[in-house]
């Protein structure tokens, strides 16, 4: 391919990344191989990020390493991005939380942790499957009853919020779904989030595939455009952050 050798990282790398569960999403309703993280495990760079700013929650370690044994594994949000998305949940002492995409649930819980007791996070997914693998350590860690799981389509469940007279209402929001929805989820949170908010969207980088999105390649060219769009998008500002497998963070305006 004609990606830049930062992206080409060996496969048993990108493996090995999966396993410490630091690699993303894939287009799983399309089958498709996720993409390897920007900074290999190999690196010895990686270790000392991780060696020198993770601080994980024992029970969000079980639910990584639990996970990391799913075939699925590449799917799991970056621990490190993870625990960045719960740094900004506390800094702008958010209360309601929503998640697009909880695979098997281990930012749902990294979020509800530092939740005051009264906060809630409506976790969106269409697959129950995967979330019943966290779900019992979501219990264990004592923040089930911050967490309103929704099994259905998230569009539906996010247009359900905003018929209920919830515009304006959340502090956060988390998009880590289908690709090819992505400007329709970042629409409807935007309504959703209060001014002074933020919107994480993740996966914008896409294993390097942005740099040269193929017309028949549907979820690159939604990512691309997305980013397009959020570039010139009045109504945030942004920063777009070579983290995981890119995270863009849109702060309301």
């Amino acid at each position: 391919g004609s990606e830049m050798p930062l992206f080409s990282v060996p496969k048993e790398v990108a493996v090995g990344t999966a396993m410490l569960g630091v690699a993303f999403a894939t287009g799983m309703l399309a089958g498709k191989r996720r993409p390897p993280s920007i900074i290999g495990k190999s690196s010895p760079l990686w270790q000392y990020i991780l060696d020198h700013s993770l601080r994980e929650h024992p029970i969000l370690k079980k639910l990584r390493l639990l996970t990391a044994d799913h075939p699925w594994s590449k799917m799991m949000v970056s621990c490190d991005q993870a625990q960045l998305m719960a740094n900004l949940v506390k800094l702008i002492k958010a209360k309601k939380v929503i998640e697009i995409g909880v695979f098997t649930g281990y930012n749902t819980l990294n979020m509800a942790l530092v939740l005051p007791d009264n906060g809630r996070v409506i976790a969106c997914d269409i697959n129950e499957d995967y979330v019943k693998i966290g779900k019992p350590l979501w219990k264990e860690a004592g923040v089930e009853h911050k967490i309103d799981l929704r099994i259905k389509p998230a569009i539906q469940t996010l247009d359900e919020l905003l018929a209920s007279g919830e515009v304006e209402t959340f502090d956060f929001a988390f998009i880590d779904a289908d690709k090819e929805n992505y400007n329709e989820y970042y629409e409807k949170c935007l309504r959703l989030i209060k001014k002074g908010g933020i919107i994480a969207i993740d996966n914008v980088l896409w294993g390097g595939r942005v740099l040269k999105p193929r017309k028949d390649d549907l979820a690159t060219q939604s990512i691309h455009h997305l980013n397009e769009k959020l570039l010139r998008d009045a109504r945030v500002n942004i920063s777009m952050l070579p983290m995981g497998d890119g995270v863009t963070l849109a702060f309301k305006l």
